[in-house]
């Protein structure tokens, strides 16, 4: 009998587990341009880092309560940290939150939404090579290696291709290669997560793991002077979105992948870049860049890597 009916929990049936997968992606999409359009509200220049690195901070401050107290509703007690926990907490705190999202803000500042989205996907290919090859946590198989490749082919081609990225004029340190930086982080995360969810519970993880983070970022951006004026409700509006998009997200997430084998979630996350994708179109105004045959080829090349790593045959 598959889980879906043993559990027998609405979580399991495919239309809610669909529309929340979904919505979670559309969540995660949507970081990119709310990130841009919190640059324009904060008035925050690409050049201004000690600002960036205090919005993220704030962020992850507003997205680690908001875990915590969701947490703690879905399980109808406070959601509080065991003794042994804090050590990994710190670990994925510096590796998830303030190295991944160090990068990842300053990335935006240099990229544009959509080339960003795509780039970011490849976190998902890194995750794997670390997974078998860093961690040992599971083996390469042809699948997963095919995958890989046609999903970096997609990220090859958003950059520019081989010829592209050989002049260097594509790429920069500050955009695409922050990006990419940020994804190596995404990766080790990822494999950490995997490795303490053995013991540990990973709600509780990944919310202190944002509030602790969030604090040590923004903590580094007002020693560097960095400031946010709300020059209007707007800013505060999306500041509080921003930290719901990693609250919400994580935490239908972690349901879904409580009540679901982990094939039918993790592949549907092929629409994580898709909706990067569009919402920086409809949001950032990148039409010709998000619409572009070159741009839609590698959306497809690294939707479709996302869908290959994960897919499993039913027995």
């Amino acid at each position: 009998m598959s889980e879906k009916r043993e559990n027998g929990s609405i979580w399991s049936y495919f239309p809610v587990t669909l529309a929340a997968a979904v919505f979670c992606c559309v969540l995660w999409g949507s970081a990119t341009p709310a990130i841009k359009i919190a640059y324009e509200l904060f008035q925050i220049g690409p050049e201004d880092t000690a600002s960036r690195i205090l919005l993220a901070g704030v962020r992850f401050i507003i997205a680690g309560v908001m875990t915590i107290v969701f947490g703690s509703i879905a399980k109808r007690k406070l959601l509080l940290p065991k003794k042994t926990s804090f050590k990994y907490i710190g670990i994925l705190a510096l590796f998830q939150t303030v190295g991944q999202y160090y990068f990842f803000f300053m990335a935006l500042a240099h990229t544009t939404g959509v080339r960003g989205s795509i780039i970011n996907a490849s976190g998902n290919f890194l995750a794997i090579l670390c997974a078998a090859y860093v961690f040992r946590l599971e083996n390469m198989t042809w699948k997963k290696f095919l995958g890989c490749a046609v999903g970096f082919a997609g990220i090859i081609m958003i950059l520019g291709g081989i010829r592209g990225l050989a002049s260097g004029g594509a790429v920069s340190l500050k955009g695409e290669g922050a990006m990419l930086i940020a994804d190596v982080f995404y990766a080790l995360s990822g494999c950490c997560i995997k490795l303490f969810s053995r013991d540990e519970d990973p709600v509780a993880l990944s919310g202190y793991q944002f509030l602790f983070g969030g604090i040590a970022l923004a903590l580094i951006g007002l020693a560097m002077h960095g400031t946010l004026v709300f020059y209007s409700p707007a800013c505060a509006a999306d500041l509080i979105y921003m930290g719901f998009i990693s609250a919400g997200a994580y935490t239908i997430w972690g349901i879904l992948l409580k009540y679901n084998p982990v094939s039918r979630v993790s592949i549907l996350g092929f629409l994580n870049p898709v909706m990067g994708v569009l919402l920086s179109a409809l949001f950032l105004g990148e039409n010709r860049e998000a619409f572009s045959a070159k741009g839609l080829f590698a959306l497809c090349l690294v939707s479709l890597g996302i869908v290959i790593v994960n897919y499993e045959r039913k027995r």
